[in-house]
């Protein structure tokens, strides 16, 4: 079986990768299978320098494909913003609630319509010898007035999903995974580890 790391300590990522990519033949694995797995510092400019960086490091440090994400929320009326900077929008520390609020104070007086935004999550899978491979999905949709829902995590309870009228924060794990940005991405990843996990040291092939 394939040997694929997650390139992440987000547990709510994680979860959400291995629950998209079950069944495929590859053992996904993460930091915990790994002693002395490093911290990446996510200073790039944009989602695909960060999701580069990542799994460029990962994948010279375990030996095995690695696959990161670096995720971003566009809100059009903020000029894109917090895009790259969307997981410390309101500060180095900031909880998921302190990035909501203060979403929603900027948009305070502006009407839904003029709510738009959408999700990018950009994929980079890497194999150890440097090469890097690029995919992105995307779901479009509008910042709602007061957070909804009790899944998800994020801006999830804010965002509201084109076509479907409900947050992330409403949907089921499965139900978000159709329709979300990271799902649409690890879609086209999957296609991609397809090609790539058979010519990979540790494989198993």
């Amino acid at each position: 079986m394939a040997r694929l790391v997650v390139a992440s300590r987000n547990e709510h990522k994680i979860k959400e990768i291995q629950a998209i990519l079950a069944g495929q033949p590859w053992q996904v694995l993460t930091a915990h299978d790994f002693p002395g797995f490093p911290e990446v510092i996510e200073d790039g400019l944009t989602l695909e320098d960060n999701a580069i960086k990542k799994a460029k490091e990962i994948a010279a440090f375990t030996g095995c494909l690695a696959l990161a994400d670096d995720t971003g929320l566009e809100v059009d009326a903020l000029g894109g913003r917090p895009g790259v900077y969307s997981a410390r929008f309101a500060g180095p520390d900031a909880t998921y609630g302190d990035n909501n609020r203060k979403l929603l104070r900027l948009l305070e007086g502006i009407p839904l319509e003029g709510r738009t935004a959408r999700f990018r999550c950009v994929i980079a899978v890497a194999e150890p010898d440097g090469n890097v491979h690029l995919v992105e999905g995307k779901c479009e949709g509008l910042i709602g007035f007061e957070l909804r829902g009790e899944g998800g995590f994020g801006y999830d309870p804010l965002f509201i999903v084109d076509g479907l009228g409900k947050t992330f924060a409403e949907l089921s794990p499965e139900e978000k995974n159709r329709v979300s940005h990271r799902g649409r991405a690890l879609r086209l990843a999957a296609e991609l580890l397809k090609e790539l996990a058979p010519l990979t040291p540790g494989s198993g092939v």
